[in-house]
C-alpha cells in the first residue's frame, strides 16, 4: 500500500511514457521545444511494464493512466497496454493525449485493453488552435476524438484550458459541441506547467469565471452528493441531464487532501505530486538488479514523505525547475 503521513492512499498511477510532443502549446513549452531526454535515460518497455506490475500486484494501484509528453509517440505503446491488461488484478487503463494520432491507433489500443481516453482540445476554432499549439492540426484532433468514440474508448473526455484573449469566450460553445458529440467536457484551470515560467495567477480564468460563462446558456445542477472524493473534477448536470460537465479548479479550489495519485516520470523517477521538487529514482534500482520487493520499498518511502498540498494555493508559489513534459499530467 502506498500511504503517506496524512493517511492518503495512492491507488492511481500516472505513467509518463515520453517527454516528446508533436505540439508546442504556449502554456506548456517554447516554440523551439525542449532538450529531450536521451534514449538511454528513458525507461524501456520492459521496465515500464515491470513497474506497473509492482504497483498493481504489490502496492494496491487500481488505475493506470498513460501520459507524456504525447504518449502516442511512444513506439511500443500498444504492446505496453496489452501487457498491462494481462496483469492480475487487471488495472483500469486510460490515456491522456492530444488526439493527433488517435485516428490510426484508437482501434488497436482498444483491442489491446485500453479502457478510455482523455483528449486535450482547447478551442473549436482552427486559427486559435494554430495560435495556441503553433501547429495546424485541428482537424486531426477532431478526427481522433471521433475515432476514439467509435472504437469504444468511452467515456471520451475532453480536457480544455481557457486563457484570456485567446479562447476565454468559448466555454458555452465548447460545451454545446461536447453535448452534441457525446463527449464529457472538463475545464481545467491553467496551472504553472510552462517551461518558460510565464504563468501568472492574476491572469488566469478561474472555475468561477467558467461556471458563470456556462450559465449564460445552460442550466447547471451540481451532481447529486456533491462529494467528489479523490476525483479532481467537480461535476454539474447540464440542462437536467444526461450530459455532464466538469471543472478542475486546481488553483482556486485545490483537492490535495483527497489526492490518491502517484507519478512515474519518463525517466523512471517517482513523484508524489505533479509539483513536487523531490524525486525517487526507481530506474537506477531496476538497472542494479534490485528485487521487486526492493523497488516496492523505495516506492513506499517516496510516498510516505508526500506533502500536505501542492502549494498552488499559495500566492508565493514557485514553479518547479524541471519541464513538465517528462512528468505527465
Amino acid at each position: 500500500m502506498l500511504i503517506d503521513t496524512y493517511g492518503r492512499v495512492a491507488t492511481d498511477l500516472r505513467v509518463s511514457l515520453t517527454d516528446k510532443c508533436n505540439l508546442r502549446c504556449t502554456y506548456c513549452m517554447p516554440e523551439e521545444g525542449l532538450q529531450w531526454l536521451a534514449k538511454p535515460d528513458l525507461l524501456t518497455d520492459d521496465e515500464i511494464v515491470r513497474l506497473v506490475r509492482i504497483a498493481v500486484t504489490r502496492l494496491g494501484v487500481r488505475d493506470v493512466r498513460f501520459t507524456g509528453g504525447e504518449p502516442l509517440l511512444r513506439p511500443g505503446l500498444v504492446g505496453i497496454v496489452e501487457r498491462c491488461a494481462a496483469l492480475t488484478p487487471r488495472p483500469k487503463m486510460s490515456l491522456t493525449t492530444n488526439g493527433i494520432g488517435l485516428r490510426r491507433t484508437a482501434e488497436a489500443l482498444r483491442t489491446a485493453g485500453l479502457d478510455r481516453v482523455n483528449v486535450s482540445l482547447d478551442t473549436l476554432r482552427r486559427d486559435v488552435f494554430k495560435t495556441l499549439t503553433r501547429r495546424d492540426r485541428h482537424q486531426d484532433v477532431l478526427d481522433g476524438l471521433a475515432a476514439a468514440r467509435e472504437a469504444g474508448l468511452t467515456p471520451v473526455k475532453v480536457n480544455t484550458v481557457l486563457m484570456p484573449g485567446l479562447n476565454g469566450d468559448e466555454a458555452p460553445e465548447l460545451l454545446a459541441w461536447a453535448v452534441d458529440n457525446g463527449y464529457e467536457l472538463r475545464f481545467i484551470e491553467q496551472m504553472p506547467l510552462d517551461a518558460q515560467h510565464g504563468w501568472k495567477r492574476d491572469g488566469m480564468i478561474t472555475a468561477g469565471d467558467i461556471l458563470r460563462s456556462l450559465s449564460t446558456r445552460f442550466t447547471l445542477t451540481e451532481e447529486a452528493g456533491g462529494e467528489r472524493g479523490s476525483a479532481p473534477a467537480e461535476r454539474w448536470i447540464v440542462d437536467g441531464g444526461p450530459h455532464r460537465v466538469g471543472v478542475i479548479a486546481s488553483v482556486t479550489r485545490p483537492f490535495c487532501s483527497a489526492c490518491d495519485r502517484t507519478r512515474l516520470t519518463a525517466d523512471g523517477q517517482v513523484r508524489s505530486c505533479l509539483f513536487a521538487r523531490e524525486e525517487t529514482d526507481l530506474r537506477a534500482a531496476l538497472r542494479s538488479d534490485a528485487t521487486d520487493d526492493d523497488v516496492a520499498t523505495l516506492w513506499k518511502l517516496a510516498m510516505w514523505g508526500k506533502k500536505a498540498g501542492s502549494g498552488l494555493d499559495d500566492p508565493t508559489f514557485l514553479q518547479p525547475d524541471r519541464p513538465m513534459s517528462a512528468i505527465g499530467g
